[in-house]
C-alpha cells in the first residue's frame, strides 16, 4: 500500500493553503528588507499616508470577504450534498481551486499585513516600491480567484454535476482500459498452480478502500520469482481486519511484503482512478435520488441516462477482459479482478428501473437507451442487452395496468416525454 506521497499530501484540503502561508511569510520578510538594506532609493511615490490606509483597507477586507464568501460556499456545499451525493459534493469541496483561493486571499491578508511594518520604516516616510506593487498583484489575484471559484462552485448545476461526473468516468475508462494491451496466454489459474500457494498477504488495521492496483509493479515482482500473483480484492473494495489481499503461487522464495503492499493503493473513500463503476455508482445515486417520493423529478433521471448511456457505449466498444496480464513470453503472471459488461449494466440499469418502474419519462428513455445500445454494439454484447429489454417490459407489464399506458411506457424516446418512436409529423 503506497504510503505518504506528494499527490495524497496535495489532496488534503490544509496543505495547500498553509503552502501559500508559509510561502508568503518567508517573502514577507525577505523582500521588504531586502529592499530596504539594498535599494534604498527604490520608494514608491504614494506618500506613507495613503500607502498604510490602502495596506490596512487590504488586510481588514480580504479577511472579511474570505469568511464570507467560504461561509456560502461551503452552505451552498451542504445543500447540493442533500439534493445530489455527499459522495459527489465532496469532489467538489475538495477542488483544487477552492484550496488556492483560500491560499491567494490568506496570502493577500497576510503580505498587506506585514508590508505595514516596512511603511515609513524609520520615519523616513518611504514607501517600499516593490512590495507596494506586490501587494496590488496580491488583490488582482484574490479577485481572479473569486471569479474563478464563482464558476467552479457553477458545477452544482445538476447538469454540470452530471456532465461533470461523467466526464470522470470517462476518464477513468481511457485510463484503464484504453492504456491496457492484451497478450495471448492462459486466462486463468490452473488447479496444479493452485495448489502450490507460497504466500498470502493479509490487511492489518483499520477499515479502506482499494483506490488504485499498480499492476506493473506486481507484474514485475512476478516476472523475477517466476511466480503468479492474484488479487483478492477489486478496485473500489472496502477491505477489513484479516482480509486477503492477495496470493502468491509458484514463487522460488516469498516476496517482499512492503513491495507488495506498495502495489495496492488505499484510501478512505472510492476515488475515480482506475474506477469508471464509481463514476457510474455515483449518476444511478443521482438518478434514484431524484426518483424517490420527497424529491419526484424523473426529468433529473432522465438527464443521468444520457450520461449513463454514453459510458456504456464506450464501454461496450472496448475489450473488457483485462484481468489476467502476461510477461513478455506469454506466461500468465498476475490475475486482477475486473468488471464484466454484465456488472456494468446491473449497475447502470438496475436500480433506475427498479426506482423508476412507475415512470412513463424514465422507462421511455431506457428503452431509448438499450435500442440504441443494441445496434451500435457488437453481436456479443446484445444478449445482455436482450436480458434487459424483456427485464423493463416485464416490469412496465406489471406497473401499468391500463393497455394505452403500457404502450406509452413501451415507446423509445430519447427524450424520455419528446418524440416516440415511428413519429414523422407534428399531428
Amino acid at each position: 500500500m503506497k504510503g505518504f506521497s506528494l499527490r495524497k499530501l496535495a489532496a488534503n484540503g490544509w496543505f495547500i493553503p498553509m503552502a501559500y502561508t508559509v510561502v508568503t511569510l518567508m517573502v514577507g520578510m525577505t523582500v521588504p528588507r531586502v529592499e530596504h538594506s539594498f535599494l534604498p532609493n527604490l520608494v514608491s511615490s504614494m506618500s506613507a499616508p495613503s500607502a498604510m490606509s490602502v495596506c490596512s483597507a487590504i488586510a481588514s477586507g480580504m479577511i472579511a470577504l474570505t469568511g464570507i464568501v467560504f461561509s456560502l460556499t461551503f452552505v451552498m456545499v451542504q445543500f447540493s450534498a442533500t439534493a445530489y451525493s455527499p459522495r459527489l459534493v465532496l469532489w467538489i469541496a475538495r477542488d483544487p481551486v477552492m484550496s488556492h483561493a483560500l491560499g491567494v486571499f490568506i496570502s493577500t491578508f497576510l503580505y498587506a499585513l506585514m508590508m505595514l511594518a516596512w511603511v515609513d520604516r524609520g520615519s523616513m516616510g518611504k514607501v517600499p516600491f516593490i512590495s507596494s506593487w506586490l501587494v496590488v498583484l496580491l488583490l488582482l489575484a484574490s479577485m481572479a480567484m473569486f471569479i474563478a471559484l464563482i464558476e467552479r462552485i457553477a458545477l452544482l448545476q445538476i447538469n454540470r454535476m452530471l456532465i461533470f461526473t461523467g466526464n470522470q468516468g470517462r476518464r477513468s475508462i481511457d485510463e484503464l482500459y484504453l492504456a491496457a494491451r492484451s497478450s495471448p496466454g492462459p486466462a486463468g489459474i490452473t488447479d496444479s498452480q493452485r495448489a502450490d500457494l507460497t504466500q498470502t498477504l493479509v490487511h492489518f488495521g483499520h477499515p479502506v478502500v482499494i483506490q488504485a492496483i499498480h499492476a506493473r509493479t506486481l507484474l514485475d515482482l512476478a516476472s523475477n520469482s517466476g511466480a503468479v500473483i492474484e488479487v483478492a480484492v477489486a478496485v473500489g473494495d472496502s477491505i477489513v481486519e484479516s482480509t486477503p489481499l492477495l496470493r502468491v503461487f509458484q514463487a522460488r522464495q516469498p516476496l517482499d511484503e512492503d513491495l507488495l503492499k506498495s502495489a495496492l493503493e488505499v484510501g478512505d473513500e472510492r476515488t475515480f482512478e482506475q474506477d469508471p463503476k464509481y463514476a457510474l455508482r455515483l449518476i444511478v445515486d443521482i438518478a434514484i435520488k431524484a426518483l424517490s417520493p420527497a424529491i419526484n423529478d424523473p426529468t433529473t433521471a432522465v438527464q443521468a441516462l444520457d450520461q449513463i448511456e454514453d459510458i456504456l457505449l464506450r464501454l461496450g466498444r472496448i475489450s473488457l477482459d483485462i484481468g489476467a496480464v502476461h510477461d513478455r513470453q506469454g506466461e500468465l503472471r498476475l490475475i486482477v479482478p475486473v468488471p464484466n459488461w454484465n456488472d456494468f449494466l446491473h449497475l447502470a440499469l438496475g436500480e433506475i428501473s427498479h426506482y423508476g418502474a412507475d415512470s412513463v419519462q424514465v422507462m421511455r428513455r431506457m428503452k431509448a437507451l438499450i435500442k440504441n445500445l443494441t445496434t451500435t454494439l457488437p453481436p456479443d454484447r446484445r444478449a445482455a442487452l436482450q436480458y434487459w429489454e424483456q427485464r423493463l417490459q416485464g416490469s412496465i407489464k406489471r406497473t401499468f395496468e391500463q393497455a394505452d399506458e403500457r404502450l406509452a411506457a413501451s415507446v423509445a424516446d430519447r427524450q424520455g416525454l419528446g418524440i416516440g418512436a415511428g413519429a414523422t409529423t407534428g399531428k
